[in-house]
């Protein structure tokens, strides 16, 4: 039978490639420094092939080693989605779930999601990583995370997309500004404003850019905002007018805030929020499940259903 190299070998070469030095990679697969050089090592000479360039102070792959271990990455994926599959069923959804949120929605949308989670499924982890959509989409690609909560990601891209509901998305203008009095506006009164926006990586980033674009606002790059809050808190001050969408609105904005929310009239001012996983993924029954149990706090914080 042909050579095939073990799951071990495979997580040591995956580490050494993303560490580029022995005693960082063996520290993180939690052995000796000398055996992850010996199976490195062997691999190499079992393989025919130098996996890695050893340099003074530095470890990189060479180009056929970075072609193996592309592989080795989807092959120890495999690997985790058969022990979830195995592990799986609905009781506990697989055990674990490494689900990044996107900022603008995970923070107030889990905290009415995750007690019925628990108390439903109470062996199940969900270790929660904040982050920019865009950055989601590449660690769920790449299996550095299992899920990803947020906005639908382009059709292009190789995940799998559960719509959960529609946000309404609202334009925030200063309460002194001369919009603000009428609840909603056509965007061609905004030509000439002052966009403000979150940062790139952002849905709304996107989103700004296109109505700026439909209207002739002036989008300030230069003014981006690190958070939906300090975006809030620089519309209050006047230096602009941005975006917010409906579950932050509803959950931070107050009567004092000195921010009107407006709706934008004949502009697709929403956004199809939900949980996307790499496409054939073994863990997709699992994810579904989720989406189901999501759907009942969609409904009952009053989000539309797509």
């Amino acid at each position: 039978m042909a050579f095939r190299p073990t799951h071990r070998q495979l997580e040591y070469a995956v580490a050494l490639a993303e560490t580029g030095h022995f005693g960082a990679a063996a520290r993180r697969c939690h052995v000796s420094q000398p055996t992850l050089s010996v199976q490195i090592a062997q691999l190499e000479a079992q393989l025919g092939a130098t996996l890695f360039e050893r340099t003074p102070g530095r470890v990189q792959p060479t180009p056929v080693g970075l072609h193996v271990i592309e592989a080795a990455r989807q092959v120890l994926l495999t690997l985790d989605d058969i022990v979830a599959a195995a592990a799986s069923s609905t009781r506990n959804l697989g055990g674990l779930i490494r689900l990044g949120v996107a900022p603008t929605f995970g923070p107030y949308f889990l905290p009415n999601l995750l007690p019925a989670l628990h108390a439903k499924y109470p062996a199940l982890q969900i270790y929660i990583k904040e982050e920019r959509p865009a950055v989601i989409l590449r660690e769920v690609i790449s299996g550095a995370l299992d899920c990803g909560l947020g906005p639908a990601p382009d059709s292009d891209h190789a995940v799998t997309f559960r719509r959960l509901c529609r946000e309404t998305i609202f334009l925030g203008v200063p309460k002194d500004h001369r919009l603000a009095p009428v609840g909603h506006v056509d965007p061609k009164a905004l030509r000439g404003e002052r966009l403000l926006t979150l940062g790139r990586g952002h849905h709304l980033f996107e989103r700004v850019r296109e109505l700026a674009t439909a209207c002739g606002a002036d989008m300030r790059e230069d003014y981006e905002g690190t958070s939906l809050d300090a975006l809030r808190q620089m519309v209050v001050m006047g230096m602009g007018m941005s975006l917010f969408p409906e579950l932050y609105a509803r959950s931070e904005f107050r009567m004092e805030d000195d921010i009107a929310l407006l709706t934008l009239d004949g502009w697709p001012a929403s956004r199809d929020m939900g949980y996307f996983w790499r496409a054939g993924s073994g863990r997709a029954v699992q994810f579904e499940q989720l989406a189901r149990e999501s759907e009942t706090t969609c409904a009952a914080l009053g989000l539309e259903a797509v």
